[in-house]
């Protein structure tokens, strides 16, 4: 009995020695598959929202409850906004490719830059303005894309799109509530547990009302997948690491990792390539971003910084 204990105690030795950079990069690692996984289902996008959800919520449930799961008004509105991020994803990458999907949700800052002013009361810059207007440009360029009849796993690509850039508007509200004041002193986990809750809840009418014919194994497994490694335990593990310490600025800057890898997966596995319009639409978005980032981070305070780099 004692020499369980003591090897239990050795493994979470072993997990506590991981660097909490590490912990970041899988998590974005294991969000980067989204894409293939979602791809390599037989079912539609409502049956793969549902089985997905079902399997997140019950992951974050087991790892988190400690931390109370107390649900209020506020709470409701931000996992609402999680929820719509989420399932607009799955439907996009049904219908346009997965390089679409992600580089088009990635969008998101954009909203975060028009609406922080209102919501958060930030102060709107020109560089603001100035990323707002290139994201515009390389968002554009995604609708110069023609339907490619060769590409069955994109079968509608305009509205599969709308879908990414509305997962993208849904992914922005989400960020802004989690900066409110009001979210600070919640357990974190709550608007994910409750957003996966409330797709479940939508779902199960359709399910009921039109259930999957043909589940295969292949379905099943990456369901599973999806639900407990590329939600539930990539949340696990990010916030992790942000609680180990490593910077926001670090974190957000490794999590480009996850547009970029996206559709390298879908393409390596399935087959799917982007079109010239995408890969250049997405780079200028990206990079758009990431140039913001910094230099957002440049104008911090001295000893903000030194206070943050205290902890790694």
């Amino acid at each position: 009995m004692s020499e369980n204990l003591n090897s239990k105690s050795v493994n979470r030795n072993k997990i506590a020695d991981f660097p909490p950079m590490t912990f970041i990069v899988l998590a974005v690692l294991l969000w980067s598959t989204g894409g293939l996984f979602i791809k390599l289902t037989t079912l539609d996008a409502f049956a793969v929202n549902f089985g997905r959800a079902l399997f997140a919520a019950i992951t974050v449930a087991v790892f988190t409850y400690k931390k109370g799961l107390r649900l209020d008004g506020f709470t409701l509105l931000s996992s609402f906004m999680y929820a719509g991020t989420l399932s607009c994803f799955v439907y996009a990458n049904k219908m346009t490719t997965a390089a679409n999907a992600i580089f088009l949700q990635y969008t998101a800052p954009i909203y975060i830059l028009i609406l922080a002013p209102f919501v958060l009361k930030e102060k709107f810059k020109f560089s603001d303005l100035i990323t707002v207007i290139v994201c515009l440009a390389g968002m554009s360029l995604f609708f110069l894309e023609p339907q490619n009849a060769e590409n069955k796993l994109a079968s509608n690509v305009f509205w599969g799109n709308i879908a990414a850039l509305a997962s993208g508007v849904f992914f922005g509200l989400y960020f802004i509530l989690l900066r409110h004041p009001r979210s600070l002193q919640k357990n974190p986990a709550l608007s994910v547990f409750y957003g996966n809750i409330i797709i479940v809840l939508l779902m199960l009418p359709i399910i009921l009302g039109n259930p999957p014919m043909h589940l295969t194994i292949n379905d099943i497994l990456a369901i599973l997948f999806l639900g407990i490694f590329q939600i539930g335990i990539a949340y696990i593990l990010f916030t992790s690491g942000i609680a180990k310490g490593v910077r926001s600025l670090d974190a957000s800057i490794i999590g480009f990792i996850e547009p970029l890898l996206n559709p390298v997966w879908v393409f390596l596995f399935i087959g799917e390539t982007p079109s010239k319009w995408a890969i250049i639409g997405g780079a200028i978005i990206i990079t758009a971003v990431i140039f913001h980032t910094l230099r957002q981070n440049r104008q911090l305070n001295p000893k903000t910084l030194e206070t943050t780099d205290a902890h790694n």
